[in-house]
């Protein structure tokens, strides 16, 4: 059986470049729990997702611990386009739902030290809109498919001290699909893919049995992405050439603070920041010209921000536990840096889950409910319209987990 499982888990983390995406950038949906509590997992007890939520608590587990994880995450949206203060266009999105997978072991090696290694999404997305619309000048279908490997070692100090550091392979595969004047002028299709590695650091500080506090920094991380570029119905024919960009994954600090008011329950508090402003610009260079030009350049400047979370648990019994949670996410993109790729402004979230466990397994179970809210931004030169307004927009969320402890 544990050879099955194990068998199981790098399956599930080989799956997940080509199924990861959810609308938005910024993945946290690592497990069901995870989900539950709105992010704020930072302090569970023999939870092997702590890879990904914070690798400090790992030190929490006894023995070894596998765990898989599925979230299913279904976009929604409306959107506007005006011209000359006139509406010229309403549609919505193309409802594209997104799978997020991911798997974690963690081994114990002996009283002070732990090993533990994850796969899974902190970067993904996919958005898509009709072909035919005049949205699909900026962008008609995107996706960003992403995953990080990253073996961790925790040590626990003392009752009180505990720390880890890990490393992180990061494979981003990027699509970008747009119409150059609706079709008119063709269609370009940009694909390609990179691995770049990254680091992680986090540390644990236990107050006394009720409170404890945690940080975790990740690394920005730089792809230099190499990509197939072709352009199809253009007035000088069919294009098929290479392109090349640079893409700049964000670093982000975590704090977090658990407190337990007695056995049964408990409550974490989450801040994030995340450096959105390593988010400058997209800019390509193309190996071939196309309509003349050998480079695309767009401005984004990103700033940077923050996401709030607040997740409860309660234990119904040594075997049963429900959990509920509730995050805010700061927009983060300006006026001037907006697209069709990632139309999202501020996140709500909220969410709840129930967990079974006994000495050998736990299986959990959340729904989530995210409102993505609205974004207004500016057209491009060749999009077709002077600003856009997308609004309505909340994706559906589903997570299941299943850990096996040895």
């Amino acid at each position: 059986m544990k050879k099955y499982l194990l068998a199981l888990g790098a399956v599930a983390a080989l799956m997940v470049p080509q199924v990861a995406g959810a609308e938005g950038f910024a993945i946290n949906e690592w497990s069901a729990e995870g989900v539950a509590m709105g992010g704020a997992r930072m302090f569970a007890e023999n939870d092997a997702a702590s890879v990904a939520y914070n690798p400090a608590s790992i030190t929490k587990i006894h023995g070894e611990a596998l765990k898989n994880s599925v979230t299913y995450l279904s976009p929604h949206g409306e959107y506007d386009l005006y011209k000359n203060n006139k509406n010229i266009e309403s549609g919505k999105n193309v409802v594209h739902p997104g799978w997020a997978g991911s798997t974690f072991y963690v081994k114990q090696v002996n009283d002070k030290d732990w090993f533990g290694i994850g796969a899974f999404s902190r970067f993904a997305m996919v958005s898509e809109f009709e072909r035919s619309s005049i949205a699909s000048n900026n962008a008609f279908f995107s996706r960003l498919n992403g995953v990080s490997l990253t073996p961790t070692y925790a040590h626990k100090f003392d009752d009180k001290w505990s720390a880890a550091v890990g490393a992180e392979i990061n494979y981003a595969g990027l699509e970008l699909q747009k119409n150059i004047a609706v079709g008119k002028l063709g269609t370009t299709q940009i694909k390609g893919e990179s691995y770049a590695l990254g680091w992680n650091a986090a540390a644990n500080y236990t107050f006394d049995d009720k409170n404890e506090i945690g940080v975790v920094y990740r690394s920005r991380i730089t792809h230099s992405l190499e990509a197939d570029l072709k352009g199809y119905g253009l007035p000088g024919g069919d294009v098929f050439t290479d392109a090349y960009g640079v893409v700049t994954l964000p670093d982000s600090w975590s704090i977090g603070y658990n407190h337990k008011f007695d056995d049964e329950t408990r409550v974490e508090l989450n801040a994030t920041r995340t450096n959105w402003s390593t988010y400058d610009a997209l800019n390509i260079k193309f190996g071939a010209p196309i309509l003349g030009q050998t480079s695309s350049y767009a401005d984004k400047n990103w700033e940077s921000g923050w996401r709030y979370a607040i997740g409860v648990e309660h234990k119904l019994s040594d075997k049963y536990a429900v959990m509920a949670g509730f995050a805010f996410d700061e927009g983060c993109i300006p006026y001037d840096g907006g697209d069709f790729m990632v139309p999202t402004g501020d996140r709500k979230t909220y969410s709840i889950g129930a967990r079974y466990n006994d000495d050998k397994q736990t299986v959990a179970i959340a729904l989530g409910w995210m409102d993505v809210g609205s974004l207004s931004f500016k057209g491009g030169a060749f999009d077709g319209y002077d600003h856009a307004n997308t609004h309505d927009s909340f994706t559906k969320i589903a997570s299941i987990s299943y850990q096996r402890s040895f």
